[in-house]
């Protein structure tokens, strides 16, 4: 098996980085010989990935948190359907937000997910690609294997990843400060969400999660009854309500216990579309791709059945 690693250098502050001697050989050990590809800026994984499939790798391990395992993810995607070529998927999970790998239930030890995966026999699971707006106002695209979301958690993710103690204080405790923190000062927004062919719903909404995996925002189970095989989204949609009560609130996602919270609802679909309604600029939502903020409403979401190979 040729095997490539794209690692994230700077993920959890750099954690595995500095253990890279005793990585390296755990990776040595179970895979034998391997290629290291180092991100320097963000959408280096994505090429780096994109480059390694197209060079005939059969394994890319993702080392680094969900942002580097969702650019890995949409460079192998982007090599399958230009190329046709098929590149296996493999993480390595170590940053402020590993909820892909969480939802997967890996071992928090390297020797332990190392071995799990090489143990292990591929499976192919479904995953997502987002169109939107960028923040130049152009339009743009990409995949995602978790999570891709707007209102709330655009907000949240901007405020972590500019956040100077990421990396250096649990994920958990980092995010759910944040989360509290820009819920204080968010408006909520209008939208109309379309999901396949049904009637549009209308919502003044703090958060819609268009959800693959379960996982996001450094452990909230915000999509309890997710699925990576059945070939559909679940869509999760938190409205409006008094802030205060939200935030006392917010602990039941970590627990998905919100299923029947007066505030959500839950819808299931293939397709997702979502658009500003009345004053469009104060309604433009940011985006959540898999943790990363990249742009705006409107957007639209689709679910690829069984795009991406999975070893884990």
């Amino acid at each position: 098996m040729k095997v490539g690693v794209v690692l994230n250098p700077i993920a959890g502050g750099g954690r595995l980085k500095r253990h890279w001697p005793d990585v390296a050989a755990a990776l040595k050990k179970h895979f034998g010989d391997f290629e290291l590809r180092e991100t320097q800026a963000e959408g280096d994984a994505e090429r780096l990935a994109l480059d390694l499939a197209a060079n005939g790798f059969d394994l890319v391990i993702a080392a680094g948190g969900d942002g580097t395992a969702s650019e890995v993810a949409d460079g192998l995607l982007q090599a399958r359907e230009e190329g046709g070529r098929t590149t296996e998927l493999g993480l390595l999970p170590c940053g402020a937000g590993i909820d892909f790998a969480r939802g997967l239930g890996l071992p928090k030890a390297i020797d332990a997910t190392l071995k799990r995966m090489a143990e292990a026999k591929a499976r192919t699971v479904d995953a997502g690609r987002i169109c939107y707006v960028d923040d130049h106002g152009a339009l743009a695209s990409r995949h995602f294997i978790n999570i891709a979301s707007l209102g709330l958690s655009g907000a949240t993710d901007r405020a972590v990843n500019a956040d100077k103690r990421k990396g250096k204080v649990s994920a958990k405790a980092l995010f759910l400060w944040r989360t509290v923190a820009e819920f204080i000062r968010y408006r909520f927004q209008d939208v109309r969400i379309t999901v396949d062919d049904s009637d549009p719903v209308e919502a003044h909404m703090a958060l819609v999660a268009v959800a693959n995996g379960k996982f996001f925002g450094g452990g909230m189970m915000i999509a309890p009854d997710a699925e990576l095989t059945d070939g559909q989204f679940d869509i999760v949609i938190l409205r409006a309500a008094g802030k205060l009560k939200l935030i006392w609130d917010i602990r039941l996602l970590y627990g998905g216990r919100h299923r029947n919270h007066p505030a959500i609802t839950i819808l299931r679909g293939r397709k997702v579309v979502v658009e500003p309604l009345g004053d469009v600029e104060k309604n433009r939502a940011l985006v959540d791709v898999d943790g990363e903020s990249p742009g705006r409403i409107p957007a639209t979401f689709e679910i690829l059945p069984g795009a991406l190979t999975l070893r884990y």
